[in-house]
């Protein structure tokens, strides 16, 4: 499992989003609060930004708390657009720098919170790692974000203990699935957050049903359920 959290809204930096809120993924890499499979997100991280129309990314094996160089640098690097995670790896897949959330098609960012069979996905030959992570990320970038929920109801369908929830951004616009796990929403005057789990304790947060897509644009979010989600 994993923790995950994007950001689409006025620029923030990395830190402000990542680093300094009390229960923010720095915290959730060793204590994080919601969890239902796994107690540790050592297993690596990542942060994505768009500088313009460009995803940048700084993803490592190691985990978040021990990467000082991060925390100098997260300070002053800003954006509007944001996806972040650490990992805790799927008994099995490798720990490395490349399997790693955010993925990318040079368009998006994408992050997997979940586990998912890999007999049930295509071979892909541009995933970035054999994790089961990335095989899924560029298996929802060759079928385009358009069909997210269609492909993620689809996997759901194949794989009934996967947990599929999806984060993914290109700059202008976000999209979430709720399949098997949490996810968490705080939608303001100045942007979108969703995340694994909350951050702090504003009480603005609210819970995104199972099963779910979010689809954030343009200052407006809309819940829809997915296909076959009774």
């Amino acid at each position: 499992m994993c923790r995950h959290l994007g950001w689409l809204g006025r620029p923030r930096s990395l830190a402000e989003l990542t680093l300094e809120p009390p229960h923010g993924l720095l915290v959730q890499s060793y204590a994080p609060r919601r969890q239902r499979h796994g107690l540790l997100n050592a297993d690596g991280w990542g942060a994505g930004f768009f500088d313009g129309s460009v995803p940048r990314r700084w993803r490592s094996a190691a985990p978040l708390w021990g990467d000082t160089s991060f925390a100098s640098v997260a300070p002053a690097l800003s954006s509007g657009c944001v996806v972040a995670a650490v990992r805790s790896a799927t008994v099995g897949m490798p720990i490395e720098a490349s399997a790693a959330a955010p993925f990318t098609d040079g368009r998006w960012l994408l992050s997997h919170n979940g586990v998912v069979n890999t007999a049930v996905l295509p071979t892909c030959a541009g995933a970035e790692s054999v994790c089961d992570s990335a095989i899924l990320a560029a298996t929802i970038f060759e079928r385009g974000m358009a069909s997210l929920g269609d492909v993620i109801t689809q996997i759901g369908a194949a794989d009934p203990r996967a947990r599929l929830n999806i984060l993914a951004a290109n700059g202008s616009r976000m999209l979430a699935t709720t399949w098997g796990d949490t996810l968490s929403m705080l939608h303001s005057a100045e942007g979108v957050v969703l995340a694994s789990e909350p951050y702090d304790d504003d009480p603005r947060w609210v819970d995104i049903p199972d099963r779910h897509l979010v689809d954030a644009h343009d200052g407006e979010v809309s819940v829809t359920p997915l296909e076959g989600s009774r």
